[in-house]
């Protein structure tokens, strides 16, 4: 009789929530994470120009998808076996060295990322693959194709770790279109054939729960670079007020996702008759849209809080309305996805940031531009909210995108 390495069937000791906990070994994993978030900030922050946003762009990327991939995995493996926790703390010493090279990915660490981001990547798969030689034929064949993938993609990866920058640049954003073009190709393999949205039939109440920790966890870094930058500045007036107004900011991302669309989506997940297409889409994809806000929303905090009054930093207004306008973006991507309709409110936010960059950012201060992002944000918020004790409750939807 072989042993398991499966996640056995929810029961009442998982919370009551018809799904797995969250487990204190994946959340310690994402700790790593955190340092990583904080690492993409330093690095647009340092260097806030196209090349650097571009770079920042790419690595961000990465880094979303070698956690959401691992969390595909511990969706289906039992992180309460011994092998399986080895795993992650392996997994986590390979994402804290991803993680420190991060801002010099670039120069002089390219190739220690791109061993570490290989390790990860392609290591875990192979892991995967022997937790469940005994298993269903379906589940190993998904992951020989997604190996295959992973495969070439890892030799970009390194190649471009091993070449100088222009190289570089073409290796790894060929690699990561491999990788991002994969899911939706169902990871078609000569000899293999493709996987179907029915071989990732991921337990979807989990997959929400982890994806949302993430969101908490770049809110949470978001925080620490408003406070730790308040900390050492002067406290007078127009500096409390920019740090004020930032932390306004983040209260009203967490409210727009946590107040009005995270339970939700984790209960159409939990009930989704196909999860795996609707993770693919909603979490896999769109989330990274949020992140993305959420760490640019990290720079421009600390830009406004840099020269709060007077002349600002020249990238300031780019980075606070492009920030809020990701954040919004992503919601409002995420609840069409969900609930299968667009929400107004992300609409009209979206169009008056829009309208604020083009004629008003210009003539104002950071904390103006600051205190205008913050006002539409926390609008949004309002409005979604007072929309949400409005509807009538409807019985679980399942969109199929």
């Amino acid at each position: 009789m072989h042993r398991s390495y499966l996640r056995a069937a929810p029961t009442l000791s998982d919370g009551g929530h018809g799904h797995h906990r969250v487990t204190n070994i994946e959340l310690f994993f994402d700790l790593v994470f955190v340092f990583a978030v904080t690492q993409l900030s330093h690095l647009l922050i340092g260097n806030f120009t196209l090349e650097g946003g571009a770079q920042a762009l790419l690595l961000m990327l990465a880094v979303w998808w070698v956690w959401i991939f691992t969390s595909w995995v511990t969706n289906w493996l039992d992180p309460e076996k011994l092998a399986i926790r080895i795993l992650m703390l392996v997994l986590m010493t390979a994402g804290l060295l991803l993680s420190a090279s991060l801002p010099q990915a670039f120069s002089s660490r390219g190739l220690a990322f791109a061993l570490a981001y290989v390790f990860m990547q392609f290591g875990r798969t192979l892991f995967f693959l022997w937790a469940v030689r005994h298993e269903s034929l379906s589940m190993r064949r998904n992951f020989q194709r997604i190996g295959v993938w992973l495969g070439i993609s890892a030799v970009l990866w390194l190649a471009g770790g091993l070449s100088d920058v222009p190289v570089r640049w073409v290796c790894w954003i060929a690699a990561l279109a491999i990788e991002w073009i994969g899911p939706s190709m169902g990871f078609y393999t000569p000899g293999l054939g493709r996987s179907t949205t029915d071989d990732w039939n991921v337990e979807g109440g989990h997959m929400a729960e982890r994806c949302s920790l993430f969101v908490l966890i770049a809110l949470g870094e978001s925080v620490t670079v408003t406070g730790s930058t308040f900390a050492g500045l002067d406290w007078n007036a127009a500096n409390i007020a920019a740090m004020a107004v930032s932390f306004i900011g983040s209260l009203a991302m967490w409210w727009l996702y946590f107040d009005t669309i995270a339970e939700r989506g984790a209960h159409t997940m939990s009930h989704s008759a196909d999860p795996g297409r609707l993770a693919r889409l909603a979490y896999t994809y769109i989330h990274v849209v949020l992140v993305a806000g959420i760490i640019i929303g990290a720079v421009a905090d600390e830009f406004v809080l840099a020269h709060p009054v007077g002349h600002p930093h020249a990238g300031a207004a780019l980075a606070v309305l492009g920030s809020a306008g990701l954040y919004l973006l992503g919601n409002l991507l995420f609840k069409w996805a969900i609930f299968g309709r667009v929400r107004p409110a992300h609409v009209v936010g979206l169009v008056v940031l829009g309208a604020a960059g083009l004629l008003v950012a210009d003539g104002l201060s950071a904390l103006a531009v600051s205190a205008l992002a913050t006002g539409v944000l926390c609008v949004t918020a309002a409005w979604e909210s007072y929309a949400r004790s409005c509807e009538t409750p409807e019985p679980a939807q399942v969109h199929g995108h």
